[in-house]
Order: C-alpha cells, then sequence, then structure tokens
C-alpha cells in the first residue's frame, strides 16, 4: 500500500520520530551510490526531509553537481524487520535560519544538540515517495 509523505500512517511517523541511524544515498557523478549514516528528520507537513552536515562532505559534493534542480536521493532506517524509506530531490541549503530550523529539529528527534559547526550546511530533501513498513503500536 503506497505511503502518502505529507500524510503518513501515525505508525509510520511515530518509527520516524524514534531515535533511530539513518543511511543518505546520493549518486557520485560517475553514477555509482554513495551510501553514508546520518541522522534525518522527517517533516511530513512540508513534504521534507533534513539532512544537517559539513559543508566539504562527499554528500554535499554529489548533491550540488546534481545542479539547480537537485539530486535524486533515498534516507532510509531500519529496525529489525522494519524499515522506512523516504525519496525526493535534494538541495544543499545555507542559510542560517534554515540550518538553525534543522538543528533544532534533529536535537528534538535524537535528543543531543550537535556541537557548534560554522561549515553546517543542510541538505534538505523534496519529498516525493514513501515506503516501508513500521512497526504497529503494542
Amino acid at each position: 500500500m503506497p505511503i502518502d509523505v505529507r500524510n503518513p500512517s501515525p505508525e509510520y511517523l511515530a518509527f520516524w520520530r524514534e531515535r533511530h541511524l539513518c543511511t543518505l544515498t546520493t549518486l557520485r557523478p560517475n553514477g555509482s551510490p554513495h551510501v553514508v549514516p546520518v541522522g534525518v528528520t522527517y517533516d511530513p507537513e512540508a513534504g521534507l526531509a533534513r539532512v544537517i552536515t559539513n559543508k566539504n562532505s562527499t554528500k554535499v559534493a554529489n548533491v550540488q553537481a546534481a545542479g539547480e534542480l537537485g539530486a535524486q536521493v533515498a534516507v532510509c532506517q531500519v529496525q529489525g524487520g522494519y524499515w522506512a524509506t523516504l525519496e525526493g530531490r535534494a538541495v544543499v541549503r545555507t542559510e542560517p535560519d534554515v540550518i538553525a530550523d534543522a538543528v533544532r529539529r534533529y536535537a528534538e528527534r535524537y535528543e543531543r544538540m550537535p556541537s557548534p559547526n560554522p561549515d553546517r550546511v543542510l541538505i534538505e530533501i523534496a519529498l516525493e515517495r514513501a515506503l516501508g513498513r513500521a512497526p504497529l503500536p503494542e
């Protein structure tokens, strides 16, 4: 059954609000996948996923190499037999207020404030598709 990225089931949303390490998959300029562990926040109301990172990272370079329209990416999390993937088009954002909001969201989900980083940027993903199998409430 398809998952509406802007109106997911309560179980799917709850799974994305739990503290899980995720992966981000970007494509290198040669087309091969680059998969790295990241923290991700999911905002269904805005149809966005957010990844804070360093401006000098390979994932940022891969997104920027895709050009103005952004890069097709996927973020995923797994716990046992449950999984959730969000797919969409990513761009790099550098505005301080946008980054501060992303940091706040990260701190809320992961229950810790990341260390200050003057080189921090945001990979913002405009979501197009959601997949997965979330645990049902007990």
